[in-house]
């Protein structure tokens, strides 16, 4: 474990056809093989299909941001004005033609086979929902149709629901890789764990990241005791009750995995009743809420981003121009969702230059085991034989300067993939259970 820092020509169409043609000609003559150039790039197109949260309350902090993100990476790679090595038009040698569906449905699987048979799209990219992913892995085995999960975290995907991929990816790391390292943050800032509680939703999500936190708490300080254990229904909103048990049973710990507008809902609620005061509180996925609430989310909460991302993505070019590009265009810093999303897209990128081409096998092939840089550094496609992601993560505590009306994190701790994932061929809770065999936390 380290500490980390704070992150913070057009040519004449003519001409170019010109050069094309000749190029072209000159390369039949030496029989030589050539893959498609920029020009021919915008003649081929590959059809993709993206899932997001368009309307409800997870998609203002989660939906949108993901979406907006890949929209201007669309737009980028067609033009081929990302950053080296992403520098080139298209991918695959062709251009991205997007269909956006909104994951607020209940009729998933449905709207997921439309995009396969009627809209007939060469891939599908999407879902936040682990409770989505759950229902969509199997069914895009069936349609055998490569499909790339961006965001969901439930660590069931691989380890329970598809045991065996071969079309479905996951792009970002799941949610053991999040509560392993809470637990670890908590001990390398010394935060008093004795006792922890857990508010989490009623679902795969809440379930294994509660699972995880308390497993791996439990490894590193024997004598912790659960308090309590809270599992209020998914978009419930009210958490009057859970709150009551919480203050009642003073914990030295809480710990939440509550997303979106949940998760806003619990911090405002939770603070008015002194929840932060009395606890100090972990939220796994609290980057999204940072600049969305300012100071109506109390100093001291420990925050993390599902990852390296936002506020804690390491310093690179690649991270300077999605920053940068990204508040240009919307006027607003990118979160989690945002990277998350930027990930996936630029690893299918990756996938489809290496491959040279579109065909999903080929794309299958090269994406399987696969190592690229995203804006939030290193991801590797490391576990379920080459189909689930694994990349270095970090915490920081939430502090709000209330002259300039800035949100930030400090005591940042990064810690290493092979710290706080799994090794390939051991589940989660083994893993855990087994005192962490096999980490490399230096």
């Amino acid at each position: 474990m380290r500490k980390s820092p704070q992150i913070g020509t057009k040519i004449d169409a003519v001409f170019k056809s010109t050069t094309a043609l000749f190029a072209a000609a000159t390369i039949g003559a030496l029989g030589i093989f050539a893959l498609p150039n920029d020009a021919q790039a915008q003649d081929k197109t590959v059809k993709i299909g993206f899932v997001t949260f368009l309307s409800g309350g997870a998609a203002g902090p989660f939906g949108v941001p993901a979406r907006n993100a890949a929209e201007l990476l669309i737009q980028s790679i067609n033009a081929g004005t990302l950053p080296g090595p992403y520098n080139t038009a298209g991918i695959g040698g062709a251009s991205i033609d997007p269909i956006f569906v909104d994951e607020n449905s209940k009729q998933k699987n449905a709207d997921y086979l439309k995009l396969v048979e009627k809209d007939a799209v060469d891939m599908v990219v999407g879902y936040i929902s682990s409770g989505s992913c759950k229902a969509i892995a199997p069914e895009a085995e069936k349609a055998q149709k490569l499909t790339i999960l961006f965001d969901c975290g439930t660590p069931q995907i691989f380890e329970e629901i598809v045991t065996d991929p071969k079309y479905t990816f996951r792009t970002g790391g799941h949610a053991t890789m999040d509560n392993v390292a809470a637990a670890r943050y908590l001990a390398q800032t010394g935060t008093a764990t004795a006792t922890i509680a857990g508010i989490n939703q009623n679902y795969a999500w809440g379930q294994d990241s509660w699972r995880d936190f308390s497993a791996s708490i439990a490894q590193i300080n024997s004598g912790s005791e659960v308090a309590t254990e809270q599992f209020p229904k998914i978009y419930a909103g009210q958490y009057g009750s859970e709150i009551s048990a919480l203050l009642t049973s003073k914990p030295d710990v809480i710990h939440s995995s509550f997303w979106g507008g949940d998760m806003e809902a619990f911090i405002i609620q939770g603070s008015a009743r002194g929840v932060f005061e009395r606890s100090k509180v972990v939220l796994t996925t609290g980057e999204t809420a940072m600049h969305r609430l300012g100071a109506q989310l109390p100093d001291g909460t420990v925050i993390g981003a599902r990852g390296p991302h936002g506020d804690l993505a390491p310093e690179s070019e690649l991270n300077d121009w999605f920053r940068k590009a990204y508040f240009d265009r919307f006027g607003t810093l990118p979160t989690y969702p945002s990277y998350k999303m930027a990930q996936a897209l630029l690893g299918v990128k990756a996938a489809a230059d290496k491959a040279g081409n579109t065909d999903q096998d080929a794309i299958i092939n090269a994406l399987k085991g696969l190592e690229w840089e995203g804006p939030s550094g290193t991801v590797s496609m490391a576990l379920a034989n080459g189909h689930q992601a694994i990349q270095d993560t970090a915490y920081g505590t939430y502090k709000y300067d209330k002259d300039s009306g800035k949100a930030s994190l400090v005591d940042v701790v990064r810690f290493a993939a092979e710290c706080v994932n799994p090794p390939a061929g051991v589940t989660s809770i083994d893993w855990i259970n087994g005192g962490f065999e096999g980490a490399n936390c230096e």
